[in-house]
């Protein structure tokens, strides 16, 4: 016996589905999720939260974790950086693995022996040369991704900016990378380079919408042992935040004002609207993050 044949099919025509509710319950206030990254505005399914937005937190949530434990290409930004003519210097905390490195936050704030000796046998190479107004400290901290994407092109524009400044003259240190780093270590890094001023740029702690964020430390007269009251820190640099450019336009500022009255920190007044300075252009909204493609190398 034939199969009879569906009446939609033998027909030609196919019944219509019937219009489902919608799923998800929108709130009033969904035009402010263009003004923030923050996870507001979500809606709901029933009682609980939708799916898209479930699984969006789940991926930031990997996201930061990954951003955590993504191997520091200390080589590759050490490399880039000679590319701007500039002498490096490739250092490491006495935190020897990532583990220890969260496990032991003191460690990562002091450098190991290996690095004392190379800093003492550069020192013994320059003799009696007089020191440096500044120096550029590139840690990974807790987000190499973070110094992967935006650090070089910071220290690039930087010393563009540098170069330029008719009102003053600066000379720089050597630009030095340190694996396994928190924001003191450039403490005894600036104060091994005789450097009157340490600019440190690390990776922060990734938020979960931000696992690409750098910050910027500015320490005057840095030594080890100086507390964190004396340093000025600029934050959320990356794509997505603070520019690059307007992060640029800041530490300038800051720098001169730094070196006129001889200090920073709580005593050093940061006053600058962020917007008025290259920020306005940054896009609002998470991007896609760009994958560090570089085979990342033993940092030592």
């Amino acid at each position: 016996m034939k199969d009879e044949p569906c009446p939609s099919t033998s027909s030609g025509h196919s019944e219509a589905l019937p219009t489902l509710p919608a799923l998800v319950t929108p709130t009033p206030w969904d035009a402010l999720k263009s003004f923030t990254d923050a996870r507001i505005a979500l809606g709901r399914a029933g009682v609980s939260l939708p799916t898209a937005a479930h699984l969006a937190f789940q991926l930031a949530h990997a996201q930061a974790r990954d951003a955590v434990h993504l191997p520091f290409d200390a080589h590759g930004i050490q490399t880039s950086l000679q590319g701007l003519g500039q002498p490096t210097l490739r250092l490491h905390s006495q935190a020897t693995d990532r583990t220890m490195y969260l496990q032991r936050p003191d460690l990562g704030r002091r450098l190991d022996a290996a690095s004392l000796q190379n800093l003492a046998d550069w020192q013994a190479q320059q003799g009696d040369a007089p020191g440096f107004d500044l120096a550029f400290v590139l840690v990974d901290g807790l987000s190499s991704l973070a110094i992967h994407q935006n650090a070089v092109a910071l220290v690039s524009i930087m010393l563009q900016r540098l170069q330029f400044d008719t009102a003053q003259s600066w000379t720089v240190a050597p630009l030095t990378v340190v694996a396994q780093g928190r924001v003191a270590i450039g403490d005894e890094v600036g104060a091994a380079l005789r450097a009157k001023t340490v600019v440190v740029l690390i990776g922060e702690r990734p938020g979960l919408s931000s696992p690409d964020s750098m910050g910027i430390y500015l320490t005057w007269a840095p030594k080890v042992g100086t507390t964190d009251a004396a340093r000025n820190c600029i934050s959320n640099v990356r794509p997505a935040g603070l520019s690059v450019e307007a992060a640029a336009s800041t530490l300038h500022v800051l720098l001169t004002r730094a070196r006129q009255h001889q200090l920073t920190g709580v005593g050093l007044k940061d006053d600058l609207d962020h917007t008025l300075i290259g920020s306005q252009d940054a896009p609002r909204h998470q991007a896609q993050l760009p994958v560090w493609q570089s085979q990342a190398r033993d940092s030592r």
